[in-house]
């Protein structure tokens, strides 16, 4: 089968597209025809090895995939082939032809979605979903501030945020990413490149935003402390800034503020059967209409540097994926 593989740390351009051996499904694992991998900011820092998962080389990035079961290890009843999943991938190896996932993280495509939306939907909304409803605990007619609302995470915030009945603001860097913020249902949507943007929040809400949705980080975290309500909570996602910030506690103290972490994958390892059962709520909000994820970038799996190499210089609005024949 044809995989890219990570032979060194680097761009995503130093991968190369080797033909290796098809993997075997071990105990509780499955085995996937993949048709659609999903793109992730992640997956560039994993190549560079930047990310906190580093696998010995050679390796294949790639969290995400949608196919169709091939074959299925000892100890898995709930699987046949040919049954439509979505998958979290086992240590990576999205970007191939054929991928292996644990038969608890492998899931039913919901009816009416396609291979290419399905692999853009559970890193994203599953993150945002734990972030809004776990962590932030967000409440109808809360107001909701998204940044990178135009990103594959900020997409799933603002559509699970409108689903639980807050009013939401976004911000992204250009006006077409504004519009498409607004096309998911930001009620208001502003350019972080304009320097009164933490005075329009605060314009905006009255007081503050009660919670803020931050995959940021740097400077965007630093402001956000600026026009966060009191009790309200500051949402670390995550740093694709970058930088790592730092908060003054002082300020933390005097707003009654909380800044919440929000480490999705660290949760659903030690929560059993916690990703099933989101998966059975988003599939729900997902057929009631409520969330869909939005696919705006389609590239053959020969083509993935290029497809990355869009995704690190932010050409990419909602979530792009791989596709294979």
């Amino acid at each position: 089968m044809k995989a890219w593989q990570v032979h060194q740390y680097g761009s995503p351009e130093e991968m190369t597209l080797d033909e290796v051996d098809k993997p075997s499904p071990g105990e509780g694992e499955v085995l996937i025809r993949n048709r659609a991998a999903g793109l992730n900011f992640f997956d560039i820092l994993q190549a560079q090895g930047k990310y906190q998962s580093k696998p010995s080389f050679p390796f294949t990035i790639g969290g995400e995939v949608a196919g169709t079961i091939e074959a299925a290890g000892p100890g898995v009843g709930q699987w046949s082939p040919g049954g439509r999943v979505l998958c979290l991938t086992l240590g990576g190896g999205g970007y191939a032809e054929y991928s292996v996932a644990k038969a608890a993280r492998a899931f039913p495509i919901p009816d009416g979605m396609g291979f290419e939306e399905a692999a853009a939907f559970p890193v994203v909304y599953q993150t945002s979903f734990f972030a809004l409803e776990n962590r932030a605990r967000l409440r109808q007619d809360e107001w909701l501030l998204v940044h990178a609302g135009a990103s594959g995470v900020g997409m799933a915030a603002i559509q699970i945020g409108k689903a639980f009945g807050a009013r939401i603001i976004a911000t992204a860097g250009s006006e077409g990413k504004l519009t498409f913020c607004r096309q998911l249902g930001a009620d208001h949507a502003i350019n972080y490149r304009d320097e009164t943007w933490v005075d329009q929040v605060k314009q905006i809400t009255g007081r503050g935003a009660d919670v803020i949705y931050d995959p940021v980080g740097g400077d965007v975290f630093d402001l956000s402390t600026k026009c966060i309500a009191p009790d309200g909570r500051l949402l670390v996602v995550g740093f694709a800034s970058g930088r790592i910030p730092s908060v003054a506690a002082n300020r933390v103290l005097l707003k009654n503020i909380s800044i919440v972490g929000v480490f999705w994958g660290r949760h659903a390892d030690e929560n059993h059967g916690y990703l099933s059962e989101t998966h059975k709520t988003l599939t729900k909000l997902y057929q009631e209409g409520k969330i869909n994820p939005l696919v705006s970038a389609k590239t053959p799996l020969a083509e993935a540097p290029a497809a990355l190499r869009a995704l690190a210089n932010r050409k990419v609005a909602g979530k792009a994926v791989l596709t294979m024949p």
